[in-house]
């Protein structure tokens, strides 16, 4: 079992060995995982890939079946979720409605027998932006506002780490990424720990210092945001991270620090550095905006260092931005590419037969095997 650790000691949160099994069910596979102080850390993944449970554990809402949490150096393990110094906002923010926003943000200071709450109700407040609402009630706010009211109820109490499960779910898409940025803001300001769960990875991107892919219980990959998007390490995390195309390719040699490939006839290149696999074959990865799309009769305009494939148009599809391509080769696999609206050429529409071209430096490889053992082929795009 190796750690997966973004970060020094300190108020670190630390899950060393943790599981969970639900009767004959295991939830979390035993997960070493290191969450850095002062970060915007997110759990990324689809529903039932154990992320939430693993939150619910560092909140104390769930026993480990193995393992520990610690909290800097102190156990927290056995603590129940009101002697940790973590507060938790959930989804419906659970707010109290017979309570205007001052009060629901003053409870946890009334129930801790504060007297003088005046100031840091107010501090509170203005943090999220909701000082003149502070005598209404949580009916008489939107969506967002009611979720700065959540937030902040949770941070006046001052924890060490402040767990968010999916707080954005219930907002629609406008408001959703109007609060993202809201989130990242308050979290630079107060500078503690998020650790946010999340299956929307536009979401998880946007905000998050560091993610962690989940998948079937298993941390399947740890990193900023760029560094997963651009050199995933398998086949789930590159599909689970915007969209890919994965070509099988058979490995030729090496040159010049590349790896030199082929893919049903046609020569590819990539950098040794961006694969993953070890073997004679690999998955070469490419982001469909990475990829350019030209008609055939242009084809001796490409420049020979450029990775190329030839097909023709499936499908396109126009969506203001961008133009979004399928591309079938002569091997029957779909390629997908996605072109900036700026000069479009008019021929190319569905039956046209065109060349598809990129930057070797813009492939990443994928070990063949996973593709093998997760049952995925070719047509993963």
């Amino acid at each position: 079992m190796t750690e997966q650790t973004t970060g020094g000691a300190g108020q670190d949160v630390r899950l060393t060995g943790i599981s969970k099994v639900f009767g004959d069910f295991t939830a979390v596979q035993p997960l070493d995982l290191t969450i850095p102080a002062g970060s915007f850390f997110a759990l990324l993944g689809a529903s039932g890939c154990g992320k939430t449970t693993t939150l619910r554990m560092i909140a104390g809402l769930e026993e480990p079946t193995t393992g520990a949490v610690l909290l800097g150096d102190q156990d927290v393990t056995h603590l129940p979720p009101y002697k940790r110094p973590v507060n938790t906002v959930f989804q419906n923010y659970a707010l109290f409605p017979h309570l205007d926003i001052y009060e629901n943000v003053a409870f946890g200071l009334r129930r801790r027998g504060i007297k003088s709450v005046r100031k840091q109700v107010e501090d509170m407040l203005e943090l999220v932006e909701l000082g003149p609402y502070a005598r209404r009630k949580p009916h008489q706010l939107s969506g967002g506002q009611q979720q700065r009211v959540a937030v902040a109820r949770a941070l006046i109490n001052h924890p060490r780490v402040l767990l968010l499960d999916e707080p954005l779910g219930a907002l629609d898409l406008k408001l959703r990424r109007q609060m993202q940025l809201e989130l990242k803001r308050i979290q630079t300001e107060v500078g503690i720990t998020f650790v946010h769960v999340t299956h929307d990875q536009e979401e998880a991107m946007t905000m998050a210092d560091t993610i962690a892919v989940m998948n079937a219980g298993r941390v399947e990959q740890l990193g900023a945001p760029a560094e997963l998007y651009e050199n995933p390490c398998s086949t789930f995390v590159a599909n689970f991270l915007g969209q890919s195309n994965l070509l099988t390719a058979d490995v030729t040699g090496k040159q010049d620090g590349d790896l030199l490939l082929t893919v049903h006839g046609h020569r590819l290149a990539m950098p040794t550095a961006r694969s993953s696999a070890d073997g004679t074959k690999v998955l070469v990865g490419i982001r469909p905006e990475k990829i350019t799309i030209a008609h055939a009769d242009t084809a001796d305009t490409v420049a020979d260092s450029r990775n190329r494939l030839t097909g023709t148009i499936a499908d396109s599809s126009f969506i203001g931005v961008s133009t979004q391509y399928v591309v079938r080769t002569a091997w029957g696999q779909e390629v997908a590419v996605f072109e900036q609206n700026m000069e479009r050429d008019a021929r190319l529409v569905p039956g046209a037969e065109v060349v598809l071209h990129w930057n070797p430096a813009h492939s990443f490889g994928i070990d063949a095997q996973q593709d093998i053992d997760a049952g995925t082929g070719e047509d993963a795009a």
